[in-house]
């Protein structure tokens, strides 16, 4: 099985209900950067779980930031990058809650 399969898939947010248009990449809402758990690998479509997937930490590698989701149902954890969409506002202030 291929380990990342492109997927271009519109959907609505779960959690905050933005109307996300998806580019093949898109794998958190780039409004509230929440995630869904539905892949084993990217675009699979294989997992079972569903879970809602917050940011549980951010990382900073190689000049980009990494957003570590994890799921609220089975604990997976998952990096995804950030996206040129993502709202810096959301990112940023997560960064701060973080540090503070």
């Amino acid at each position: 099985m291929k380990r990342f399969q492109r997927r271009k898939e519109d959907f609505v947010c779960e959690y905050c209900h933005t109307v996300v248009i998806g580019d093949g990449y898109t794998n958190h809402c780039p409004q509230c950067l929440v995630s869904k758990h539905v892949d084993i690998f990217p675009g699979d479509r294989a997992a079972n779980c569903g879970g809602r997937m917050n940011v549980a930490a951010i990382d900073f590698q190689d000049g980009e930031y990494i957003l570590i989701h994890e799921c609220v149902r089975c604990r997976h954890r998952k990096n995804n990058k950030v996206s040129p969409r993502d709202s810096f506002h959301t990112l940023f202030a997560l960064i701060q809650e973080r540090n503070s």
